[in-house]
């Protein structure tokens, strides 16, 4: 159920973040598989047009609903950029009628199916569901969207990855395809001694999903397991973002990469942008 996955007191906790005069950043303790430390973060973005668009919704709470009023309160598009990230979207539609729900193909389908044990999650209809096939044909989601916004679908990723460079500041805004572990903002409001402390396995993991160094874990990671259904696609996915002019990196999980985002993203998929096919 969802409600295991959500803070008991999500509006004490909450790191609400200015990273440019147009974008949010609400960021949440989250546990993977109820032991992983990753945190949680959903990004507010105002388009040139004035309207909304919020990323991975996190909990709609007063302090977050405060910061979206701020910023004239006209949310317009409310994406969930995999598979994974969609829990809020039901309360955020009901707060925001009117409203575009965006999504990758297959969360339709899984949101239906869990709507039935699960009265976080509602039925809402997707304005946009992105597949692989409409996304080459360059999809339509909304002129001021479109304008603002690239967009990725790296379909060969497990979790269905939506990846969005918002032009006007240079910011990519991603969910799972890169994690930068460990999850420093997303904890600071939580008491110390109610932080989670990771034991060996959760060491282990942070190894895997950090961009700290030279970043081995993770780029064996993506190399040996998250690319491995279609490399080439996946390359292929990668080296179109490469492409993009951004420096900063907004992750759901861990730490956001200010200014340097770019050297990070060549870092972590440099073998993918090498396009090598054999590696350690």
């Amino acid at each position: 159920m969802s409600s295991k996955l959500i803070p008991q007191n999500p509006d004490e906790v909450v790191v609400i973040r200015d990273l440019t005069p147009n974008i949010v950043t609400f960021s949440v303790p989250f546990l993977r598989f109820g032991k992983f430390p990753i945190g949680g973060r959903g990004t507010l973005v105002r388009l040139s047009s004035g309207v909304l668009a919020v990323f991975s919704p996190v909990a709609l709470t007063e302090s977050t609903k405060a910061k979206v009023a701020s910023l004239g309160g006209n949310v317009r598009y409310i994406i969930a950029p995999d598979i994974e990230h969609h829990i809020f979207l039901s309360e955020w539609a009901a707060a925001y009628p009117g409203a575009k729900l965006i999504g990758p193909e297959g969360l339709p389908e899984k949101r239906q199916k869990a709507a039935r044990d699960d009265a976080k999650i509602g039925k809402e209809p997707f304005a946009v569901v992105v597949t692989k096939e409409n996304c080459r044909e360059k999809i339509k989601i909304g002129d001021d969207f479109d304008a603002d916004f690239d967009l990725e679908y790296v379909h060969v990723h497990p979790n269905k990855e939506l990846v969005f460079l918002y032009k006007p500041d240079r910011v990519l805004i991603q969910a799972d395809l890169v994690f930068n572990l460990p999850a420093e903002e997303q904890y600071s409001r939580v008491p110390e001694h109610q932080k989670p402390k990771p034991g060996v396995l959760g060491k282990l993991f942070n190894s895997f999903q950090t961009t700290q160094g030279d970043a081995m874990g993770m780029k064996r990671f993506l190399w040996h397991v998250i690319s491995r259904a279609d490399r080439e696609a996946f390359n292929e996915s990668v080296m179109r973002i490469a492409g993009w002019e951004f420096d900063t990196i907004v992750p759901c999980h861990g730490e956001t990469m200010v200014g340097n985002g770019k050297e990070v993203f060549e870092k972590v998929f440099a073998w993918h942008l090498e396009g090598k096919h054999t590696r350690k």
